[in-house]
């Protein structure tokens, strides 16, 4: 059997779920058997991809573009209207593979996630899904549209970060108070879109048969190899080992400035260097150096960065009407990542450049997996993918490859590391907070929520003086796009960055050793089990105090060499 599909995503621009479904309709009814059952899911995935690539187009438009009313529209019509019902076909489809008993050892871990789809769809929820979506998209064109006045002008939000780094202490103390006051402005508009957004899924959790939406969310996302209370194991240890870390270092940024008290304007600017670093001055100044460094670190992830660069798959800089953030995503029919950022020129867009490149080399490596299902991963395996790249260019990052002086690379290795531990600090934070959200019975409360922010910074971060900010304070939840937007999406980023740590480490004994085996496990798509796509790449899932502790200590020792002087 050979299904005829659509064309092309372009071909599905103005495409509605009535003329999708016939598709859907005939891999539903078709008959199967143990002898047509690949060439089913060859169709099945085919279909997938097309479509998948379709909505794809249509979120980036309008994520690139959040105050154009045709590109919300468009985004709305896949996101609310298509999409759910495409995931309800999808669940209709995997449970025919299911009753089959077909199995293959490069599907066993895909047919696992089936079976868990099946187990926890509810027909009732499909409507909630989609009211959700539009509240999502609600809250991007909300915060798409937030600016500030900076020197007669108005900028965005991302556009106010450099001035955070300035050594004058006034304009560093203007600039975050502006980016709070944009939040804060929008607050109760905020509060009151996430009631509602809390109130649906607490229902979708409910009509599955879940007693709240984490335990759901649990389900929901494969989390076959970790549970709830691993990760309360994972933020007493972060308790344990990074936030004393970050304190040190908070200390030691105190007096170099010749602080009386540290204040959240002051944990930004570099000690190193007498004036902010600016990496380049536009898209090309931050485009090249980029392209120079992947062909230095890997001739082959070099040349698929070209090839994104060549083929306007980069939207790099931040612009009014930009929804905020970054992120790469997959553009499954035609094989190729796409990577949307908000530079404005300073280290932390290298970062964050590397970061999605590491995504998107992911996306190459996996692709050739014969099925779409194969070629993804879980978030845990795709953040492992980006964090340990962000580490493994490093050595790269210094002229005449990369964007820095000796000096400047020097000062930027230490902004990293820094970043490092207070990424962890902040990962345990929001997700102790997203915990506390959906099981303490009061995460409808907005007045409560934002105690209970206050209450888990207190316990998180330490070494800032927070007197008199209470506002600015919560106004930090209220940006963080994964707990509006993607709830429980975000303690994969410790346990990512957790493994990446491990190849920083061996990379330092065995760089080409430790690369290739870092692409052997990006290749691996979702083949695997998520600990052994871990273990391919030299690495295991790390929950505990002892070993946690032992990298943020490795952290420290590079950091003291490097205050010291010692080039990077």
């Amino acid at each position: 059997m050979t299904l005829a599909l659509p064309d092309s995503p372009q071909s599905l621009v103005d495409a509605t779920w009535d003329d999708l479904a016939p598709y859907f309709e005939a891999l539903a009814t078709v008959p199967l058997t143990g002898e047509t059952v690949e060439d089913w899911l060859q169709d099945w995935s085919r279909l997938t991809a097309v479509v998948d690539e379709a909505g794809t187009l249509a979120m980036i438009a309008y994520t690139c573009d959040t105050a154009d009313e045709a590109k919300e529209a468009a985004n709305l019509r896949w996101s609310s209207e298509i999409f759910p019902k495409v995931g309800e076909q999808g669940v209709r489809l995997a449970k025919r593979l299911v009753d089959l008993g077909w199995t293959r050892d490069d599907m066993a871990e895909v047919i696992k996630e089936f079976r868990t789809d099946i187990e926890i769809f509810r027909e009732q929820n499909v409507p909630l899904f989609s009211e959700l979506e539009g509240h999502v998209a609600a809250y991007q064109k909300v915060t798409g549209g937030l600016d500030a006045e900076w020197d007669g002008a108005r900028v965005t939000i991302p556009q106010l970060q450099p001035h955070l780094k300035e050594r004058d202490r006034a304009v560093r103390e203007r600039a975050f108070r502006l980016g709070a006051e944009a939040y804060l402005s929008r607050r109760e508009e905020l509060a009151a879109l996430f009631d509602t957004m809390f109130a649906l899924r607490q229902r979708i959790a409910g009509n599955a048969g879940f007693p709240n939406f984490m335990e759901y969310a649990f389900r929901a996302k494969h989390r076959f190899d970790y549970t709830p209370d691993d990760c309360a194991r994972f933020h007493a240890a972060v308790e344990a080992t990074a936030v004393p870390a970050v304190e040190r270092s908070m200390l030691h940024r105190r007096a170099a400035l010749g602080l009386d008290a540290l204040r959240p304007w002051d944990t930004l600017v570099q000690l190193e260097s007498e004036r902010p670093v600016r990496p380049f001055r536009d898209n090309a100044g931050f485009v090249e150096p980029a392209q120079r460094i992947f062909d230095a670190l890997d001739p082959e992830l070099g040349a698929q960065f070209r090839t994104m660069a060549s083929e306007g798959l980069l939207d790099l800089g931040s612009r009014p009407g930009k929804a905020p953030g970054g992120y790469c995503t997959r553009l499954p029919w035609r094989g190729k990542p796409f990577i949307f950022m908000n530079a404005v020129g300073v280290p932390d867009d290298v970062n964050t450049l590397v970061h999605e490149a590491g995504h998107s080399f992911h996306d190459f490596a996996s692709h050739p997996q014969p099925l779409i299902w194969q070629r993804g991963t879980g978030h845990e395996a795709a953040e492992l993918a980006s964090m340990s790249m962000e580490l493994l260019a490093t050595p790269y990052l210094e002229q005449p490859v990369g964007y820095y002086t000796p000096s400047e690379a020097r000062a930027v290795e230490i902004e990293q590391l820094e970043d490092v531990l207070m990424s962890l600090v902040h990962i345990a934070s929001v997700d102790a907070f997203q915990r506390w959200i959906y099981t303490s019975g009061e995460g409808h409360d907005a007045a409560a929520r934002d105690a209970a922010w206050l209450q888990v910074r207190a316990r998180f971060e330490r070494g800032v003086d927070w007197s008199g900010l209470d506002d600015e304070r919560v106004a930090r939840w209220y940006r963080q796009l994964h707990i509006f937007e993607l709830p429980f999406y975000y303690i994969e980023y410790g346990l990512a960055q957790l493994g990446a740590l491990q190849l920083w480490r061996d990379a330092q004994r065995d760089p080409v050793g430790t690369l290739q085996r870092y692409k052997q496990a990006l290749a691996l798509g979702g083949t695997r089990a998520l600990p052994e796509i871990y273990a391919a790449a030299g690495a295991r899932l790390i929950f505990d105090e002892a070993a946690m502790g032992e990298l943020v200590t490795l952290v420290e020792e590079r950091l003291n060499t490097l205050r010291q002087g010692v080039p990077a």
